[in-house]
Parts: C-alpha cells; sequence; structure tokens
C-alpha cells in the first residue's frame, strides 16, 4: 500500500511540472500584456523599464524556473490586469466555482445514479425506454445552449429564478458560501442543473450498463438459486460491483465539473474562476491564466489519487494482487 501510495505521488509531481511547462510556454506567447497595463502614448522606454521589472525581458527556462520556484510557495506573483497578487485573486473566486461544481456533481450522482440502476433493472419497461430518450438531450446539447434555454424558461418567462449572478453569501472565514441565504441558493440551481446535466447522463448510462452486465453473471443466478430477495440480490450484491467502476469515473468527472466550469459561469455570469480566467485571456494575464491550470492540474492529481485509493479499497482483487506481490518479495 505504502509503495503504491509514493508511485502514485511520484507520478504526480511529474503530472504537475508537465502541466506547468505545458502553461507557461503555451501563454508566453499569448499577446504582449505590457499593452494590457499601459496605455498606447506610453514611451517605449517606460515599456522597457516594465518589461525588465517584470521579468519578461528574462530567458525563457529562467522565466519558468522562477515561476516553478514560486508556484511551491503558492506565490504566482501580481496579475498584469489588477496588479493584485494572483494566489488572493483565485482564493476569492476558488469558493463560487467549488461551490457550484459540488451541487452539479450531488445533482448528478443524486439523480443519475438511481435513474441508471432503475433503467438497468428494468431494461425493458416504457419509463426506462423514456429516460434513456430523455437522457440523450443532456449529451447532445451543448452546455451554453441548456443554460440559455433553462435562462429563457425559468428566468425571464416564469420568473422563478434569477438568471446571473450569486445571490446573497455569507462569509465564513475566507470561505464565502451561497448556500446559507435563500437568494443564494435560488441561484445555484440554475447553473447547477447547467453543469450538472452532461454528467448526469453519463452516469445513468455507465450504471444501466454496469448493472445489465452485472446481472447476467453466475453468482448473480446463484444468489437467485439460494433464495436470496430480489431487494438483496440487487443492491446488496450487483449495485456494490457496478460501483467499482463508478466511482472512477465520478472521480474523473468531478474534475472535469470544476475544469470545464468556465462555459457555465460565463453563461451566468457566476463571480467563480472560469470567469476569471477568461477575463485573464482577454487582457493575456499571463500569471493568473498559469495559475489557473496549475490548479485544475493539482485538482486533477488529488482526484485521481484519491480515486486510486477508494479503487483499491472497494476492489478485493486489487489488494489481493498487492498482497500477493508483497508475499512473493
Amino acid at each position: 500500500m505504502l509503495a503504491f501510495i509514493l508511485r502514485r505521488l511520484a507520478q504526480s509531481i511529474a503530472v504537475l511540472l508537465t502541466v506547468g511547462l505545458v502553461a507557461f510556454f503555451l501563454f508566453r506567447y499569448v499577446g504582449d500584456p505590457i499593452n494590457g497595463m499601459v496605455g498606447q502614448d506610453t514611451p517605449a522606454q517606460e515599456r522597457e523599464e516594465l518589461r525588465t521589472k517584470l521579468g519578461l525581458n528574462d530567458p525563457a527556462p529562467i522565466q519558468f524556473f522562477r515561476f516553478i520556484t514560486n508556484a511551491a510557495e503558492g506565490n504566482f506573483g501580481l496579475s498584469y490586469r489588477t496588479s493584485e497578487p494572483v494566489s488572493r485573486l483565485i482564493l476569492e473566486r476558488l469558493p463560487a466555482t467549488l461551490e457550484l461544481s459540488f451541487c452539479a456533481a450531488v445533482f448528478a450522482l443524486c439523480i443519475g445514479v438511481p435513474m441508471g440502476v432503475y433503467t438497468g433493472l428494468h431494461p425493458r419497461h416504457w419509463t426506462s425506454r423514456a429516460l434513456q430518450a430523455i437522457s440523450l438531450i443532456g449529451i447532445s446539447l451543448p452546455t451554453f445552449l441548456i443554460g440559455i434555454l433553462l435562462i429563457l424558461l425559468f428566468s425571464v418567462i416564469l420568473h422563478w429564478l434569477p438568471s446571473f449572478g450569486r445571490g446573497d453569501t455569507v462569509q465564513i472565514g475566507w470561505w464565502t458560501t451561497g448556500l446559507l441565504t435563500w437568494s443564494g441558493i435560488k441561484a445555484l440551481i440554475l447553473p447547477s442543473i447547467t453543469l450538472g446535466l452532461f454528467q448526469l447522463t453519463l452516469l445513468m448510462r455507465l450504471v444501466r450498463s454496469e448493472m445489465l452486465e452485472v446481472m447476467r453473471t453466475d453468482y448473480i443466478k446463484f444468489a437467485r438459486a439460494r433464495g436470496l430477495t430480489n431487494r438483496a440480490i440487487n443492491f446488496g450484491h450487483a449495485l456494490k460491483n457496478t460501483l467499482v467502476p463508478v466511482i472512477t469515473v465520478t472521480g474523473l468527472q468531478l474534475g472535469s465539473l470544476i475544469a470545464f466550469a468556465i462555459v457555465t459561469e460565463t453563461v451566468f455570469a457566476w463571480p467563480g474562476v472560469g470567469q476569471l480566467f477568461i477575463q485573464s485571456v482577454q487582457f493575456a494575464d499571463i500569471p493568473v491564466m498559469a495559475a489557473y491550470l496549475m490548479m485544475i492540474g493539482l485538482l486533477f492529481v488529488l482526484i485521481n489519487l484519491t480515486v486510486d485509493l477508494l479503487y483499491f479499497a472497494v476492489d478485493p482483487r486489487l489488494r489481493g494482487a498487492g498482497l500477493a506481490r508483497a508475499g512473493g518479495h
């Protein structure tokens, strides 16, 4: 177990270094940040002095080494657009993105998994066929179109829910949450559904296919022959084995929710990290863009490591293989 964790940590560090390298050299050639910091009438000498002050005239390897060293300390420098510390900008907006992603993940899990179980246990029922047909909407329609349609229906026509913003929030230390206010909860509903709809349909189809496969296995037939109830077979045996691959996919999709919340945050004017990234792209704010990708890379690495450990704990075949290798050595 310890060797497995150490190996995964080493791989995670290599992934983070690769993400940092790609982010740095990719955004190093995206526009000139000096143009967004000074006016058009600024003399060339002042521009050059500012470039030297920011270290933009240093060789690329030196800039990258400085970036990685500072990033390891949580220091991503100053934003070229606002001249504020990048870490503070991200921490101010991170709660909004994490809260939105968490609500979208809960929405997808609480609805997608039961729908998948039901359609897997009753594949020929008309309700299962209807649910599968409806699930095509979540896969076929792009996220921004789903968001616009929800705004049109629930905000413009029915006037039930707000179309933009986060609503009233409560400050808890450095964390801000809208889950403790009614307007904050209402503001979360539409963007959470928009962001989680694709994951919902994905989980539903995955659970359905796994349930169909598990229900055809021999040990399910033996369980029926022993006289076990359908409830014990379906939820005590079949569902437990179905959830093994679902854990992996759910972990990866949680990272995707955080990484690809940009579109949803743009549609609903959600004040999260994704919207900050879009603004940074417009102004060629390289420190913010690089820090954002590093943050997403770190989240993916942590989520994947957690998923691997859960997979190791849930699947007895992996534990058996690890004990066998340890015994062989």
